[in-house]
């Protein structure tokens, strides 16, 4: 298991297409259970309205958790759609 904390950057948040585009990238990769923790809160990342039920807004620290296979790549690419804002 292996996890990194990131910090939202885009400015509307974890809303519909982030959270769609997260949910698509972790189904990518089913050997490796991926969940989100922001605000006190605990999520799997499988799908789009789990990840909005955090209410992850710009600028709170979410914490990304990987545990199977490949776990440090799936952290890596996770990590790195949050550090890029989505592309927005």
């Amino acid at each position: 298991m292996v996890s990194k904390k990131v910090t939202v950057v885009n400015a509307q948040g974890m809303h519909m297409r982030p959270a769609g585009d997260l949910a698509k990238a972790v189904k990518a990769h089913p050997d490796c259970e991926v969940t989100l923790t922001a605000n006190g809160k605990t999520v799997k990342a499988k799908a789009p309205m789990q990840i909005m039920s955090a209410c992850i807004k710009c600028g709170n620290e979410v914490e990304i958790t990987c545990n199977g296979a490949d776990e440090q790549a799936v952290l890596d690419e996770i990590a790195a759609m949050f550090e890029s804002g989505f592309g927005e």
